[in-house]
Parts: structure tokens; C-alpha cells; sequence
């Protein structure tokens, strides 16, 4: 467990542009400095570096975050080792393990026995860092279940499993009975535990009231998020039992159609190797390392979602999925195929690895090796190819009827892509078959490829910027804003959005933490919110800074936004009263309402 006041100070030390700059040149521009993207394909420069803030942010997909993050997406590297690493580098030595570590956290070298305290605010809500802390206990219980273990150790022999890959994946152990995590949970059958264990899917209880582990005599899978976090386990049975997997449920933390397998520490050997391999399930992942094959993913008990299709698009240009040749693989392949035409751009290319009969990729690498199987992956069908096979697979093209039923299938797939020579080229191929012309088709499909050219476009409408997103802007910029802001004015608002639900958030969080808004930081508030459930909205809105110049006005901009607020309570008050009968007014709302339209 590193202190939080060790990395406040390390990032207060670190120059993020010197981080960066090692792995990656920038370039000055302005106050900023700017580079092609690490973690997607593009030409122009889009990542930028905040030298003020010390964050990072790319325009073009998303990235985010401080010296650390940078290192734990661009290197592959946890949490611990990039703050080690980032020390290393301006000779800040390391502190040893501290006495009392933050709620949740758990120091890596700690006893999978020891005591767990999750009573330090009883009466708080369930927090993320519950949930993550007992999910990381619950591992280190499974890991040590497995080295005890024989039927498990013996199977994952049997299927070709060495020690090193087995703890590298962090794979564990969970024994048969019921209820086994009451070892390392001291309060296992307590009220709050139960809410913490059953909320990270760890735990169920029955209808009567009943707790039990939901993972039982499985060999357990660690599922962990970009950060490197622990969100999740998929659970596999030894014996011939359904169901074969078992995934964690869907909870605060894991969501099965926006996470892969194995995508955290896979994104540098995909990097390397500038291509992503998609399989089905664990052991294909596991395997395929085994034989030195590390830029491999798992889907998670679900189709290949758009989600997961925009997240590996950002990290290389070629994605083969490989599944079983069976029917269950082709149609799971197709899903892939539906879920992707929308997201492909030129230079975007998808293929797919029909195995032989009977064989997987676990299976197929432990036989023939590494080399035979990328020489599978050089033969894999490209997504065009594979579209108009499945589409002709069941029609009869030698007939107009299955030649005009050919072009009814096709229709909503191609209506989908929107990468203009892509596009053309499946009209054209289409055309082939069908024994139409272009112009013919183009009218039939309602496709006009002329709106798909690469023009210029025109300027997208100014967004509109909101006064609670100005306010959310001011106060990640200069915490110490919160001093000058009316608690009053913004505990009024009763509206329900996004930005009004973060900008609560921030302040109580700020309020909670004085020694913030007492101090401007010197580097990217956010450092400090690394779960909070608006992340990904107040990374876009703190990445506007990125844009200002020496002419903006904060103090002006600050009061404008109070001001609006003030204007939109005061407007919705007079509204309210005016909407009561005058009998029904009291002699009170009567003054109020000679006020308000008074001012």
C-alpha cells in the first residue's frame, strides 16, 4: 500500500511532458504540447499535454489522466509499478507499506487470513472502493485455495497450464461448500458485509434469507478493468457440469458488454503487434499466452458488443476474431460482424479464423504451436469476404428471386458503413453478384456515396455550455472556487442530468476534502477521483481547458455561471407562484412574488 500523501507528492514532483516524452515525442504548441495518439491510429495530432495541469488528453478517442495513468495504458503496467516507476525516475525512494491503508486497499504482500475492515464508515453508503477491496481479498483467498488444492492443480496440468502463466493471470480456487469466504470475511453474515459481498457478486441470498458463495469448486478467473482493477471473476467448473462458465453478475463495477478478458494487460503486446485477436473464452486467452501469443481478448459470456469493437479499434487497425468453426461460432462471429460495420473506418480492417472442425484456439496452439497458428491468423476470411459468404450461403443466385433477396439482406448491413471506399467496394461486390449496376443498386439501397466523399464538412454548432458545466469546469480547474460557490443555490436545483448529478458530486466531495479547495493543485483534480461514477464526464469537460487562452476571464466566467443559476431559480420560483391560484397565495409568497419580479 503506497500513502496518498506519497503520491500527492510524487505528482507535485513529476513533470508529465518528461514522463510522457520519454515513451512518446511531443511537440510544443502553444502553452501545450502535442503528439499523434499512443493508444489509437492517427495522422494528425490529437493527444495533448496539459503542463499547467499535468494531465493528458486526446480529442480523437478519449484517453485521459496523470503521469501514472499514462504509464499503467501505455506500458501495461499496475498501479504500484508505475508509481515505482515514476519515482525511480526523479529518485523519490518508495515508502514502505503504511500502517492503516485506505478503506478497500490492500497491500499486495498481505495475508489472504487477515482480518478485513470493512467497518470504517458504518453508516456510509457502499462505496466502489468496498466493493473493489473485497474483490481483491477475495482473489488473494482463491489463490491461496489453489495451491492447496490438488483436483484444481491437476487440471490446469492437464490442460497445459505452467505455474508462472497460472499466477500471471492471477487465476485461483473456489472450494466446494457454501460458505467458504466467511475464512477471510470476519463479518461475513453482517448486515454491511452482506451488502458489500452481494453488490460485488461475490455472494447470494435466497429467497429465504439464506447467504451463500455464488462461486463454488470452480477454478476462478480474475476479470480486471483498464486501470488494472479487479471488477469481477468468470468461474470454470472442473467436472463436466453446467453451467461449464460462470461470470460474475452485472454490478456497479462490471458490465459484461463494455469489458474483455484480459484486454488490460494484453493493449502493449496488441500495440507491438498491431493486431488484436478476439477468442471465447478464458482458457483460449490463457493458452495462446502459454505459447507466447499475448495480443489475445475474451468477450465475457456475451456477443462482441460495439463497445468492445470501439475499445480495441483505439489500440491497433486489425482485429481477427477466431471462434469455433461450429454454428455456434459462425453466428457468434455474424454478431461481431453486425456490431462492427458502423465503427469501421478506411484503414480499419476486421477478419475472422474459422479453426478446423473440433478444434479452438486452446486446443489448436497446445497441438501445433505458436508459428502454425499465426500462420492461421495470415489466412483469416476479411470481413467482406465473410459478408457475402454467410449472405449467399442460403440463396440461389442462378434465380432473380435470390438474387433480389441477396440485395434485401444486404440492405441494412450496408446502410451501416459509413467509410466511404469501404462502402463502395461491398456496392460494388454486391453488384457482382447480383447482376446490377451500381447506379441500380445505389437507388435500391437508398445509398447516395456522394454524401459519403471525404469533403469538407461543415462546422459542427457550437455546443452548448451550461452554467453547471462552467461551474464543474472552474472548480477541476481552481478547487478553490468552492469557497465563493452558494451551497443554497445548488442544493434548489432539482433538475435530474448528468452534469448536475457530477457537479453535486465534485463539491461534496471538495467539502469533504478541504485541504483541496484550500489549496489550487497543481496538477489535474481527478488524480483524486479515479472511481467516481462521472469520470468520463468530467474528463471531457476538464480536457476544455485545453483550449483557453490568456484572454479568458475566469472571475468573469465564474460569476456569469453563478448568475445564470441564479436567473434559471429565480424564473422556475415565479413560474411556481404564478401557477397557484391568487386565493391559494399566502401573504408570504404574495411579497416573494412582488420581489422576484421586481428584480
Amino acid at each position: 500500500m503506497i500513502p496518498r500523501s506519497f503520491i500527492d507528492d510524487l505528482l507535485n514532483r513529476i513533470d508529465i511532458v518528461d514522463a510522457i516524452d520519454r515513451h512518446v515525442p511531443l511537440k510544443k504548441a502553444g502553452t501545450n504540447y502535442v503528439a499523434c495518439c499512443p493508444f489509437h491510429s492517427e495522422k494528425t495530432p490529437s493527444f495533448t499535454v496539459s503542463p499547467t495541469k499535468q494531465f493528458y488528453h486526446c480529442f480523437g478517442c478519449g484517453a485521459h489522466g496523470n503521469a501514472i495513468g499514462f504509464l499503467i495504458e501505455y506500458s501495461g503496467l499496475n498501479f504500484v509499478e508505475a508509481v515505482r516507476d515514476l519515482a525511480a525516475s526523479i529518485g523519490m525512494p518508495v515508502p514502505e507499506q503504511s500502517a492503516e491503508p485506505f478503506p478497500g486497499q490492500f497491500a499486495p504482500d498481505e495475508s489472504p487470513d487477515a482480518p478485513v475492515n470493512l467497518h470504517y464508515k458504518r453508516d456510509a453508503e457502499i462505496s466502489l472502493q468496498d466493493l473493489f477491496g473485497a474483490l481483491q481479498v477475495a482473489t488473494r483467498f482463491y489463490r491461496e485455495q489453489l495451491k492447496t488444492s490438488e483436483k484444481a492443480i491437476v487440471y490446469l496440468k492437464k490442460r497445459g497450464l505452467s505455474g508462472k502463466t497460472a499466477a500471471r493471470f492471477a487465476i485461483g480456487y473456489a472450494p466446494g461448500g457454501w460458505q467458504n469466504l466467511a475464512a477471510v470475511f470476519p463479518d461475513y453474515a453482517s448486515e454491511r458485509t452482506q451488502k458489500i459481498l452481494m453488490q460485488a457478486g461475490l455472494v447470494i441470498i435466497n429467497d429465504e434469507g439464506k447467504q451463500y458463495d455464488r462461486f463454488r469448486d470452480r477454478i476462478m478467473f480474475p476479470i480486471l478493468n483498464p486501470k488494472g482493477q479487479i471488477i469481477g471473476f468468470g468461474g470454470r467448473v472442473l467436472a463436466q457440469e453446467e453451467p461449464k462458465y460462470l461470470n460474475s453478475p452485472e454490478t456497479a463495477l462490471f458490465e459484461k458488454g463494455r469489458e474483455l478478458y484480459n484486454f488490460f494487460s494484453a493493449r502493449r503486446a496488441i500495440r507491438d503487434a498491431d493486431s488484436v485477436v478476439v477468442v471465447e473464452g478464458y482458457m483460449d486467452v490463457i493458452a495462446l499466452a502459454e505459447h507466447g501469443i499475448d495480443y489475445a481478448v475474451a468477450s465475457l459470456g456475451t456477443a462482441t458488443t460495439g463497445f468492445h469493437i470501439q475499445k480495441l479499434l483505439r489500440q491497433t487497425d486489425h482485429i481477427v476474431f477466431s471462434f469455433d468453426g461450429d454454428k455456434a461460432g459462425r453466428k457468434a462471429a455474424w454478431r461481431a460482424l453486425e456490431n462492427s460495420l458502423a465503427l469501421l473506418t478506411d484503414g480499419k480492417f476486421l477478419s475472422f479464423l474459422f479453426l478446423p472442425e473440433g478444434e479452438d484456439p486452446d486446443s489448436f496452439v497446445s497441438k501445433h504451436g505458436k508459428e502454425a497458428f499465426e500462420r492461421q491468423l495470415k489466412q483469416a476470411i476479411p470481413l467482406s469476404e465473410f459478408l457475402f459468404k454467410e449472405l449467399c450461403s442460403e440463396t440461389n443466385l442462378h434465380t432473380s428471386e435470390g438474387r433480389a433477396k441477396l440485395i434485401s439482406d444486404a440492405k441494412p448491413l450496408l446502410q451501416q458503413v459509413m467509410a466511404p471506399a469501404l462502402s463502395l467496394i461491398l456496392l460494388r461486390r454486391l453488384g457482382e453478384l447480383s447482376n446490377m449496376s451500381q447506379n441500380e443498386l445505389e437507388g435500391v439501397l437508398q445509398i447516395n456515396h456522394k454524401h459519403r466523399a471525404p469533403v469538407k464538412s461543415k462546422p459542427l454548432r457550437k455546443q452548448l455550455v451550461t452554467p453547471y458545466r462552467w461551474l464543474i469546469l472552474m472548480l477541476l480547474h481552481n478547487p478553490g472556487y468552492l469557497d465563493k460557490l452558494d451551497s443554497d443555490l445548488l442544493s434548489a436545483i432539482d433538475e435530474n442530468t448528468e452534469e448536475i448529478a457530477a457537479l453535486k458530486a465534485l463539491v461534496v466531495f471538495l467539502d469533504r476534502h478541504p485541504h483541496l479547495s484550500s489549496n489550487s493543485s497543481a496538477f489535474s483534480l481527478l488524480a483524486h477521483l479515479q472511481d467516481n461514477p462521472y469520470r468520463t464526464l468530467l474528463e471531457e469537460i476538464e480536457s476544455e481547458t485545453l483550449k483557453w487562452d490568456n484572454t479568458i476571464d475566469l472571475e468573469a466566467e465564474f460569476s456569469g455561471a453563478l448568475e445564470k443559476l441564479q436567473q434559471a431559480q429565480r424564473k422556475k420560483r415565479i413560474a411556481e407562484l404564478y401557477n397557484k391560484p391568487l386565493n391559494m397565495l399566502t401573504d408570504a409568497e404574495k411579497r416573494e412574488l412582488q420581489q422576484l419580479a421586481a428584480r
